[in-house]
């Protein structure tokens, strides 16, 4: 049995035309990262509250360490949860906002002492520990919510977009503070964003959904790799995966600007004869300008006019129309391209992913 069992759990709200939330069903073992991802309103916080016990099942069983817990209070739950917006006390220290929920469990004051302190220090807040929250930076009030959830020693972790209210910068030093804290501390952790980096780079597993359905689970690199459908192959990775509507022949690719590209026969087994109008994508690390590359497949080579170009500092980004499509290729940070530029580049072939034009599922 799973730690966290969801089965066919639904969410519809009164007077909705639809489920927000459709048939969930997933397995979370004990100690497991997860991350929910999808595009605004598409289920994941919903699906978040669900297990705190803060919107109402509506259909389905969820299960935690074995128990129904459909109609179990939030508080008897065994969860702690840090929200988006950090939800401290603006009148209290960064110590007594820690110590607040254990105080309103009557926790004796030693043992409230203890954990915080053993908090406030495995979070490097001890030089603010007499500050108040107006007088911390937002990745200091994150990191003062997660020491209010994890001093509570529960088993389950529920996160709800936490850094979204950061900078850049803070988000990658936030994210690096709950991966390591979550090795640490060993606790099953669900984490909601709509930042595929995020989950790419934090989970064991994701979960992607769409309209309160969930389209594939699985670790990072699989979801990159073996994308079951369009949406998940332009929803991970970025800049997002390259589609093209393409006829396949045989050993014959063609695009609708009439360029052409020759299939290897591997490329054309995995698609098990099938033939026809299709959707090609591929991602943009795997479109080449390189001279190896370009020798290696010199018959199919391809040109452009570059139209814009990002200078990412360690890699470059190329913008431009092929196939009738909009294009981005990610290029060496030597393979510098101005706009207005000719190039020619290759596309990798047994990196091109192929789904069906009507249903949008991985061939």
């Amino acid at each position: 049995m799973s730690f966290i069992e969801f089965r066919n759990i639904c969410k519809k709200y009164e007077n909705a035309e639809r489920n927000s939330v459709t048939n969930f069903n997933l397995d979370i073992e004990e100690k497991e990262f997860i991350a929910f991802v999808g595009p605004s309103g598409c289920g994941k916080s919903t699906t978040l509250r669900m297990v705190a016990g803060f919107e109402e099942i509506t259909g389905g069983d969820l299960y935690i360490d074995g128990k129904r817990v459909n109609d179990t209070a939030p508080r008897d739950r065994g969860i702690a949860m840090v929200f988006q917006n950090y939800a401290l006390y603006p009148h209290m220290t960064v110590e007594k906002n820690i110590g607040y929920g254990l105080r309103n469990m009557k926790v004796p004051e030693a043992e409230v002492k203890k954990k915080v302190d053993w908090a406030i220090r495995i979070l490097g807040l001890e030089e603010f520990r007499t500050r108040k929250p107006k007088n911390l930076s937002g990745g200091q009030r994150q990191r003062v919510a997660l020491g209010r959830a994890i001093v509570k020693n529960q088993k389950l972790f529920l996160m709800d977009e936490p850094l979204s209210n950061l900078d850049a910068k803070l988000r990658v030093s936030m994210r690096n503070e709950i991966s390591k804290l979550h090795r640490e501390l060993g606790t099953t952790t669900i984490y909601v964003t709509h930042d595929q980096v995020e989950a790419m780079t934090m989970a064991d597993r994701i979960v992607i959904m769409k309209d309160g359905v969930i389209q594939q689970a699985g670790a990072p690199m699989e979801l990159y790799d073996h994308p079951v459908n369009k949406f998940v192959a332009g929803f991970i990775g970025s800049p997002q995966m390259n589609f093209y509507h393409v006829t396949v022949d045989g050993n014959e690719l063609k695009f609708r600007d009439g360029n052409k590209i020759g299939l290897p026969d591997e490329v054309v087994s995995r698609l098990g004869g099938k033939s026809g109008q299709m959707i090609m994508g591929i991602r943009g690390e795997d479109i080449k300008l390189d001279p190896a590359s370009q020798k290696s497949f010199e018959a199919d080579q391809q040109k452009a006019v570059v139209e814009n170009t990002e200078v990412m500092g360690n890699e470059n980004n190329l913008y431009f129309t092929f196939g009738q499509s909009l294009t981005v290729a990610r290029v060496s940070k030597y393979e510098v391209r101005l706009a207005g530029d000719e190039i020619r580049f290759v596309f990798l072939p047994n990196k091109m992913h192929f789904f069906d034009k009507d249903t949008e599922k991985s061939i």
